[in-house]
């Protein structure tokens, strides 16, 4: 029998906490989180996401601000707006929607985050304190809100992530958000981790040798039913789009769900897995942001 992780379930869980946490921080210093958002043009799936993001930040309480510019507003602009934000102690939290149009730089922008408020948690500071840990991390650490995301559902499959030491792990992906991240929490963890990608020899072979499988390629059911070990868990990042015979459309992971049935373990759903982790993992990285800063501010 496989378990399906209910990532909706365990992200209200989270939210709950957080919600709880962050009135508890009100009460005893007066101050509540705020978090900024910058949605640079018009990106229907960007604008999406950030709507999201927005009445989640609402609903726990959060002080979601989101401002947003046109597509073709100078780099320089962008730029200032950030600056701004660094500057002022009110925000604990800054997020710039991805991807950006063309002619913007996505590694200036990121760059130019105070690493103290980049909730995405993708600055180079940040990267280099995950990619260094020598063991789990510390609550004062921004990881990147995926595979936050992902150890959580991880940790709800295993019961405990002491479960991850000396276990087989392959992450499908090595994308500087997803997989690469990723990896370096399960090394943390004291898994024995691989690594797979487009240039990787017999991708089956290296996903039937994995105890633990994250998939994050962004192709559409890539890996079949034959390609699992038997009692494996899986964490789908994939979030495709597929057309359908009637003309419709449907999300489906990077894994043959149905096919993975009755051979895996566990295995999260798509939709209903780790998206809503992932938004989930954005609201508590600003509530430990702002919990930071007031610390360095006494």
């Amino acid at each position: 029998m496989t378990r399906v992780i209910d990532g909706r379930a365990a992200a209200a869980a989270l939210r709950a906490r957080i919600a709880a946490a962050v009135e508890r921080l009100v009460a005893r210093v007066g101050i509540r989180p705020r978090l900024h958002v910058l949605l640079v043009g018009e990106d229907p799936a960007s604008a999406a996401y950030v709507r999201t993001k927005e009445k989640m930040a609402r609903e726990v309480g959060i002080d979601g601000r989101v401002e947003r510019l046109p597509g073709d507003v100078p780099e320089a602009e962008v730029l200032a707006r950030i600056a701004a934000w660094n500057a002022d102690p009110a925000v604990h939290g800054i997020l710039v929607q991805l991807p950006l149009p063309p002619h913007i730089a996505t590694r200036s922008v990121v760059e130019a985050i105070d690493p103290a408020k980049d909730v995405d948690g993708f600055h180079p500071l940040n990267a280099g304190r995950l990619a260094t840990l020598s063991g789990p991390p510390p609550a004062d650490l921004l990881i990147p809100c995926t595979p936050r995301g992902c150890l959580s559902l991880l940790e709800e499959a295993l019961g405990d992530l002491a479960a991850l030491r000396g276990k087989r792990a392959l992450v499908l992906g090595r994308s500087t958000i997803v997989g690469r991240p990723m990896a370096a929490l399960l090394l943390a963890h004291d898994a024995t981790v691989t690594i797979a990608h487009s240039r990787s020899r017999d991708l089956p072979e290296e996903c039937r040798r994995a105890e633990i499988l994250v998939a994050a390629v962004g192709r559409p059911e890539l890996v079949r039913r034959d390609w699992l070990a038997p009692g494996s868990v899986v964490i789908d990042v994939g979030i495709n789009r597929v057309a359908a015979a009637d003309g419709t459309s449907r999300l489906v992971g990077d894994v043959a769900f149905a096919e993975a049935l009755g051979r895996v373990a566990a295995i999260t759903p798509v939709p209903g897995g780790v998206g809503p982790m992932t938004v989930a993992c954005l609201l508590d990285n600003t509530l430990r942001a702002c919990r930071r800063q007031l610390v360095v501010a006494g």
